[in-house]
């Protein structure tokens, strides 16, 4: 069994709720193991015996039967997750900024959203990988930050969601526990 953790776009926030029980429920009726969800806001680990494309489908699919809910989801290894929290070269507690990582299924896009963000001044980013952009944003002006603002157009619902790094290390640490 693979041991995936697996990120969900826009749940329990503009209407699009799901108890993590439930989701619990039909993705173990789908036939992944182990399953964890953590933080209530669409992070969840699981293992698996499919590859990362197959886990996608296959979860994208269920949260569609199950909840209506048209979800797009990232998947990586437990080990790529521990890979990109090391890689972050910024930290995850500071009283001045906060510390995210915006995951992506598409490259491309991902490429997009780096290019588009750098013209911004003062902003800090460093690509982690092909599906990894870690960046900062001021204390309490995560939202009014420009790459927020520029990641949350239509343009990228599909290919990409943001976590802060403190939640990419607990799902990190929770993905390895998996029996």
């Amino acid at each position: 069994m693979n041991r995936y953790a697996v990120f969900l776009r826009g749940i329990n926030v503009g209407g699009i709720n799901i108890k993590m029980a439930d989701l619990k429920t039909a993705l173990a009726a789908q036939g992944f193991a182990d399953v964890k969800t953590l933080l209530a806001s669409g992070n969840v680990v699981l293992a698996s015996a499919e590859d990362p494309a197959a886990v996608k489908q296959t979860f994208e699919k269920c949260l569609r039967d199950a909840f209506g809910y048209d979800a797009w989801v990232v998947v990586l290894t437990a080990r790529r997750v521990s890979e990109l929290v090391a890689a972050c070269p910024y930290p995850a507690d500071d009283k001045a900024t906060h510390t995210y990582i915006t995951l992506a299924s598409d490259t491309a896009m991902l490429d997009e959203l780096e290019a588009a963000s750098a013209a911004f001044e003062g902003t800090q980013q460093k690509r982690l990988g092909p599906e990894a952009l870690a960046w900062l944003a001021p204390a309490g002006g995560t939202l009014d930050s420009p790459f927020s603002k520029i990641s949350s157009k239509a343009r990228f619902k599909a290919t990409t969601t943001t976590r802060n790094l403190r939640t990419l290390i607990k799902v990190r640490d929770a993905a390895p526990a998996l029996a």
